[in-house]
């Protein structure tokens, strides 16, 4: 046998080399073009359901059949028997994340909140969001994605009887449709309309927790597989004194020293790295016990369970012997993908599926764990195994977000730039916005592997984790002085306080310590200094939509996904904190921007929606208006993404992100398929001017406007070029170089669709 080749059968471990193309991008005859997400099961929810007789309570065993039956856990084994031995599991490319083949299926999405919207006169939220107007509407835009946020059952059960969500639906307990949103079939149809129209839907798994549902409820009765789901331990009585009693509701939180107790005596892995959500007498730790609970078995038990967050969200084990947790999951991702006929998942909360003891006296290894990162591996693999993708929401460091990417989820929530570009429309300085988007490459962070957003149904975070943990200790250069990075964290955090909250922006509010309750319009009418928001002029209207715009070109005229909401595209205001004030009675101020929106005039009389949120203002109306002006807020959005589609700026690559000589300017070089791009932004309401230089321009090119197709000059000896820019301008410029021919857009008309 020759050194250079194994015979089969040798037992050769030769590293396997990636193709030049991946099977995904070949096409032969034998392979039929890949269709669009679809429904694929049915009837999985048709068996029969036990009938509720007696008590709740673990010695009645119809309860607990019953209980069963409602299970996460119990649904996602029919779901893996329909799934399992089939040869369409073997037809995907699964192992490495490929964020360009993501965005050619979608790259503009719009994320929905389903209790926030107004639907469609007798029509649920999936019913309006398969509503066909509403989808040309998107067309015409070139949204080409919807994410529509959680819309399964969610909350929790208390006896016979469900009980609300404590987190907007994140605190999943069921595999089946809130009734509240709609049914399986209206979802199904929406898949439909969307592929009609060219467009996918993006549905919700959350791998970190669930809500105190049926298998929650299991677990506390100690039933077969179901305490494997969670981060819980049995208390033994002997210890229960050092328990708090629990005086209202199923559990109470645990005090400090009650967490410190029950580590030393070697129950639970004591104080995490940090508390999220953390409100003093409410949340002081990471644990909760419960009250004393019956077993089918006769005995009564109290557990303490982990909870990231809430404490209705007990976190689930990734490595219990059971693997119940991995199996719930993957169960209800394959509902999702299988079933519903979603094209891609997101996944919340997945950067907390690893927690382990460490050194005596130091918190605990909560984050950056190797184990979110496999876990994180096997979701992604399983989605892309059944073809789809994935997106996370991971809001810790560069590294971490680094690592999960490199076998994990093919994209990720843009946490790198969120803030800082926040921060340049605060202070019209791009320079943490510079120093974050340069950290990033150097990092070996690609723009293409993100999703750039602008609101979402969160604050607007300013933990700013990479600069205020890993790297606390690391120097970074701000402001002519080599900082630390935790002393760096605490000076923007301090910047965006100072110019969006208190006096400047009394219609914001903080979120514990994660970031402002705010919409995008919000946060722009207090960096314009504007105090209050009743009665704007149409003139601060104006100048509040050209800020927008400018916002939207930063997230969209650069590789990745772009993201927007419906409080961006119908300009929405806050809500004054009396109007939710059942809400925010927790501390929980995020609801002042989860205002109720209308986008397609489908109730104008509507006050609320059927969530019973309070519509908000609008400060750009609804989208069949919007449609009709060209000079709206959608119709020019329309224009600016029909520019990163035609020239296929979303599955570019950046190349460049140089100093400027106006620190309200914004640069950035884009290699193209076949071009150069610049995007070059102002960040202030003051007309600028400047010189643009990067040594990836050559000499002599020809600087085009990619909107008008007029040309603006060209790129001089020191690879720079002039530019003056209007209050909030941004320009998108195409670099042919030398002996290129003059072109137009008619270069690129037959340039494939970025689908």
């Amino acid at each position: 046998m020759s050194d250079s080749a194994a015979e089969p059968g040798s037992g050769s471990t030769e590293a396997h080399e990636r193709s030049e193309i991946s099977y995904d991008e070949q096409r032969y005859p034998a392979r039929p073009k890949r269709l669009r997400p679809r429904a694929r099961l049915r009837g999985l929810f048709l068996r029969p359901r036990t009938e509720r007789s007696g008590k709740p309570s673990g010695d009645n065993a119809l309860y607990v059949s019953w209980l069963a039956e409602q299970s996460m856990l119990a649904d996602a084994i029919d779901f893996a028997r329909q799934f399992s031995g089939q040869g369409s599991m073997w037809q995907n490319p699964f192992a490495n994340p490929d964020p360009r083949a993501a965005i050619e299926k979608a790259s503009v999405w719009f994320t929905a909140y389903p209790i926030s919207m107004i639907t469609k006169k007798g029509s649920s939220f999936l019913g309006t969001l398969g509503d066909d107007d509403l989808w040309a509407a998107f067309e015409a835009i070139g949204i080409d994605g919807v994410h529509t946020g959680p819309v399964k059952q969610a909350g929790g059960i208390s006896g016979w009887d469900p009980t609300p969500s404590v987190d907007g639906h994140f605190d999943r307990i069921s595999t089946q449709i809130d009734e509240a949103f709609g049914t399986e079939e209206e979802f199904r149809t929406m898949t439909e309309v969307a592929a009609g129209h060219l467009g996918m839907i993006i549905d919700d798994i959350v791998p970190g927790h669930t809500g105190k549902g049926a298998d929650f409820r299991l677990a506390e009765m100690k039933v077969g597989d179901y305490p494997g789901i969670y981060h819980m331990v049995e208390i033994d009585p002997k210890d229960w004194h050092l328990l708090p009693k629990v005086r209202r509701g199923d559990s109470i939180n645990l005090d400090v020293e009650a967490e410190d107790q029950l580590a030393k005596a070697g129950y639970i892995i004591g104080r995490l790295q940090r508390v999220i959500f953390y409100e003093p007498g409410q949340k002081d730790t990471n644990w909760s016990a419960t009250a004393p609970v019956l077993g089918p078995d006769g005995v009564e038990r109290r557990w303490v369970y982990l909870h990231y967050f809430k404490e209705g969200q007990p976190s689930i084990n990734w490595l219990d012997p059971s693997f119940a947790g991995m199996r719930l999951v993957i169960g209800d991702a394959l509902h999702s993908l299988g079933d519903l006929g979603s094209g891609a998942l997101r996944l919340d909360a997945n950067g907390f599926l690893g927690v382990e003891k460490s050194a005596e006296d130091t918190p605990a290894w909560s984050e950056g764990h190797p184990l979110s990162e496999a876990a994180n591996q096997l979701i992604a693999s399983m989605v892309r195994k059944v073809g789809g993708f994935t997106f996370q929401e991971l809001n810790l460091t560069i590294d971490d977000i680094k690592s999960s990417a490199e076998r994990g989820a093919d994209l990720s929530y843009d946490f790198v730039t969120r803030p800082a570009y926040h921060h340049a429309m605060a202070t019209g300085d791009t320079e943490f916005l510079r120093l974050t988007l340069n950290l990033a490459t150097e990092m070996g962070i690609e723009p293409a592997s993100l999703v750039h957003a602008l609101q979402n149904h969160d604050e607007m975070t300013y933990e700013l984790v990479h600069f205020a943990t890993l790297h606390a200790e690391d120097l970074f250069r701000f402001r002519g002085a080599e900082v630390r990075g935790g002393d760096l964290a605490v000076t923007i955090r301090q910047d965006l306080l100072d110019h969006l909250t208190g006096e400047a922006g009394p219609y914001n509010a903080t979120f514990t310590q994660n970031g402002i309750a705010s919409t995008t319009a919000t946060i722009i009418a207090a960096s314009l200094g504007y105090t209050s928001i009743d009665n704007l002029a149409p003139s601060q209207i104006s100048t509040i939509l050209e800020a927008h715009l400018l916002l939207a070109m930063f997230n969209a005229l650069q590789p990745g996904v772009f993201a927007l909401s419906g409080w961006d595209l119908c300009g929405m205001l806050t809500l004054d904190r009396k109007a939710v004030g059942w809400l925010v009675a927790e501390g929980d101020t995020r609801w002042i921007h989860r205002s109720a929106y209308d986008l397609m005039d489908y109730r104008p009389d509507a006050t609320e929606s059927l969530s019973r949120l309070p519509r908000g203002t609008s400060l750009y109306g609804s989208l069949p208006a919007q449609l009709a002006d060209p000079g709206s807020f959608a119709c020019r959005l329309r224009d600016i993404l029909a520019v990163r589609k035609r020239y296929g700026i979303a599955t570019g690559v950046q190349l460049d992100v140089p100093q400027v000589s106006n620190k309200a300017m914004l640069v950035m070089v884009h290699e193209l398929s076949d071009a150069e791009q610049v995007t070059v932004l102002n960040f202030s309401d003051l007309e600028i001017s400047g010189t643009v230089r990067s040594e990836h321009l050559v000499p002599g090119s020809v600087l085009m406007d990619m909107f008008t197709d007029e040309t603006l000059g060209e790129v001089d000896d020191l690879n720079s070029f002039n530019v003056t820019l209007a209050p909030f301008q941004g320009l998108s410029l195409l670099v042919l170089c030398p002996g290129d021919h003059p072109v137009s857009s008619h270069r690129y008309a037959d340039r494939p669709s970025v689908r």
